[in-house]
């Protein structure tokens, strides 16, 4: 798909799309859209499909965006882009990407998924990719299977592979015994399934040089407390994701925060947005959000970084 060889330096490449080499590293600083390959001596080298995705954005700025309303339309609209602009496919890359992707999971194409996938991390920066792409998988399988279109077999295939791979790249990262410390829970009576948020946010704080201990599901406050006590944490994350255990997340939630000052506490999970108003304002100070900026603004507020 496209070429991939980084050939073009920052010099290059912003004379080629018509912006200042120092626009393309605020671009990539703070939109992490693309991923530029580095030589050897550290210096950043664009491929052919970069080259062709800033194009397209910069014609997109042309006409009267922002870039961050471009980047939005490249992420999630459906328009067409021009084949001469960008020749990924004849659609928007993202949802080509996404599409692709999606279709060679639903038919356990493993060959196809890892090509597809490892096209994607060549282009896009891994947390693009994770938080981005991924995220917008996870909850296509799950729109698929709950509309019928789907079989359980394909759902659980999909998201089972998808989150090997996540996990994978998270346990990548190399550990450091002074790091900043986060234990993940999952409050659920039926398994140990990590929900999509935790996921996503246990790879945000992992890339940031937080050491994430998953300890799986819910036993007892009993073992809750004792865990505590031999990892001594600086965050405490639960994930709830159906609405029937939430009530007693949040009475966890509610014993911790009254006897352990030490740490930080937050709930994240799919059960939140569908919290009574009553319970979201009295627990608004644990709950992480759904974005990266809203997770930077609660650690922020916390001075986890």
């Amino acid at each position: 798909m496209g070429d991939q060889e980084g050939k073009y330096n920052i010099k290059a490449a912003a004379l080629m799309v018509g912006v200042q080499p120092g626009t393309l590293r605020a671009w990539e600083r703070r939109y992490q859209l693309i991923a530029p390959v580095r030589n050897e001596a550290g210096h950043r080298l664009y491929t052919e499909d970069h080259i062709k995705i800033l194009k397209w954005l910069i014609k997109k700025v042309n006409q009267g965006f922002t870039i961050s309303q471009a980047i939005s339309l490249m992420g999630h609209s459906q328009i067409q882009i021009d084949s001469e602009a960008l020749n990924l496919n004849l659609g928007n890359p993202l949802i080509s990407l996404t599409e692709g992707l999606f279709d060679a999971l639903i038919h356990f194409e493993q060959e196809k998924i890892n090509e597809v996938i490892n096209s994607m991390f060549s282009i896009f920066t891994m947390e693009k990719v994770i938080i981005d792409i991924f995220s917008q998988i996870f909850k296509k399988i799950e729109e698929s299977f709950n509309g019928g279109k789907i079989t359980k077999a394909q759902r659980n295939y999909s998201a089972s592979f998808l989150h090997a791979r996540i996990t994978t790249i998270i346990h990548s990262f190399p550990t450091n015994a002074h790091l900043t410390k986060a234990v993940s829970l999952t409050y659920s009576q039926i398994g140990d399934d990590i929900g999509l948020e935790q996921l996503m946010f246990s790879f945000y704080l992992r890339k940031r040089g937080v050491e994430v201990i998953n300890i799986g599901a819910f036993h007892s406050e009993e073992d809750i407390c004792e865990t505590l006590e031999i990892i001594h944490p600086d965050l405490f994350i639960v994930s709830c994701e159906v609405q029937k255990d939430l009530d007693e997340a949040l009475s966890l939630i509610q014993l911790l925060s009254k006897n352990h000052q030490d740490f930080s506490i937050g709930i994240c999970g799919e059960a939140i947005t569908s919290m009574k108003p009553s319970d979201k304002k009295q627990f608004s100070p644990f709950i992480l959000g759904q974005t990266v900026n809203d997770w930077e603004m609660w650690l922020m507020e916390r001075m986890v970084f």
